[in-house]
């Protein structure tokens, strides 16, 4: 980052020249010098500030679709707010967690890897509590999970995951399916140490129970589709295209549906007096002449000239003429 100089360092700078306390010649070698940054290769940069911004919208759509979808399964006050979007090494997601903690292992399809989403245990066991009839509060020691309480868990952590495919809908279209439910981080190694994740932390409170779900998504499972999370590709190439099934049905009801179609003899202009004293008998004179074209509408647009005749003892008017757009008026 360059550093902007006040007035006043400005002011003593130049004196200091002027002076003689500081050479100009040194200042020239000193901003010839080539500026070194640290890289640490542990952990490479792989997510731009672009990127991070995407995943913390789609991530809190996605905490939204969970504060229903909790609060309706528990029946409580449940409140989840995404904290943080970060990329950090798998090692070092490995060793921020507890050893002993609630660790979902998905798949999310057509995404290739797996993910993971991390329960705090002070969470998964408030919930668990809530869903067995409890009050929903965390025991101050941490058992390892029962086969039911196992089950139990796998259940409610299976279908939430439909609220994070419904918050990718806009991206793309994901298949999240529950691999295996693990307790011990040290079990689970879904990619080298030394890969780049996105970390997607999600501050929850249940009740009064609070605690983190954190959801970790490796680089190399979303590299495939990292072009769709720049805002560019959200609100400018995206387009959307109907599928061809959706077109067909379209169209097929477009072509069922029944508009009116009138044809007009002609007009004519008469008095209310006239009108009123109207009988059986007499005549109308029209506007037109018997050699002039009819008008044929649609609705009340004018589409279609012919001339009348009969077919098979009724009224018919065959089309003579297509009138294109913007000869209505020359046409009248």
């Amino acid at each position: 980052m360059v550093d902007v100089l006040s007035q006043n360092e400005i002011d003593a700078l130049l004196a200091a020249l002027s002076s003689g306390e500081m050479d100009a010649e040194e200042l020239k070698k000193e901003e010839t010098q080539k500026k070194v940054r640290a890289y640490d290769f542990k952990r490479a940069v792989r997510f731009s500030k672009d990127h991070i911004r995407s995943l913390t919208r789609i991530h809190e759509n996605f905490a939204r679709y969970l504060t229903t979808y909790f609060s309706a399964q528990l029946r409580t006050f449940v409140q989840i707010n995404v904290v943080q979007v970060e990329q950090l090494p798998y090692d070092e997601f490995i060793r921020s967690i507890p050893k002993m903690t609630i660790l979902n292992i998905f798949e999310a399809e057509p995404l290739e890897g797996r993910m993971v989403l991390e329960v705090h245990p002070n969470v998964a066991f408030a919930m668990l509590d809530r869903l067995l009839g409890g009050s929903g509060t965390s025991p101050t020691k941490i058992n390892a999970l029962t086969e039911i309480e196992t089950i139990v868990m796998e259940r409610i952590f299976s279908r939430a995951f439909d609220s994070l495919q419904e918050a990718w809908k806009t991206v793309v279209d994901l298949a999240p399916r529950l691999e295996a439910l693990e307790t011990n981080p040290q079990f689970m190694q879904i990619v080298s140490p030394n890969e780049t994740i996105a970390l997607i932390s999600l501050s929850t409170k249940i009740g009064d129970t609070t605690g983190m779900i954190n959801l970790c998504i490796p680089h190399v499972v979303i590299e495939p589709i990292m072009p769709r999370l720049s805002v560019h590709h959200w609100f400018v190439s995206q387009k959307k295209t109907r599928a061809p099934e959706e077109v067909d049905a379209l169209q097929s009801r477009l072509e069922k549906a029944k508009l009116p179609l009138i044809a007009e003899l002609g007009n004519s202009e008469i008095s209310v007096r006239e009108f009123l004293s109207l009988a059986v008998g007499d005549v109308i004179p029209l506007h037109k002449s018997v050699e002039d074209p009819l008008q044929v509408k649609v609705g009340e647009k004018l589409k279609y000239l012919g001339s009348p005749g009969t077919v098979r003892g009724k009224m018919a008017i065959q089309i003579t003429d297509i009138v294109q757009e913007g000869e209505e008026e020359h046409d009248e």
